[in-house]
């Protein structure tokens, strides 16, 4: 038992790095405003094309940098819950019979 918590430990650190070392965006304004941040929802990046922020109001800018993180946090959820549904699966399968106690 104790065997099988240890791995389950190990594959949540894997999968931590693994969701560290990808990057995801959100984008608005066809691309003016792109924020870029890991799968484990670290911001890395925030792009503001020069042209677009010299004639936009604060509010305006303000707003869409919002609209831009919300969107790259989205993907950013959606790819850690696939990894770590791919993980569970796994982890589940190697309980042998208690695996499928719920299957029934």
């Amino acid at each position: 038992m104790f065997d099988k918590l240890f791995q389950a430990q190990q594959k949540a650190e894997e999968v931590k790095r693994r969701l560290d070392n990808i990057s995801v965006s959100g984008e608005v304004e066809g691309g003016k405003i792109r924020i870029v941040v890991s799968a484990s929802k670290e911001v890395r990046e925030v792009t503001i094309d020069p042209d677009f922020y010299a004639q936009a109001e604060k509010e305006e800018i303000e707003e869409l940098l919002v609209v831009a993180l919300n969107k790259a946090l989205s993907q950013a959820e959606t790819v850690s819950q696939s990894e770590m549904q791919a993980v569970s699966q796994d982890l589940l399968g190697g309980l042998g019979a208690f695996g499928n106690l719920f299957n029934k």
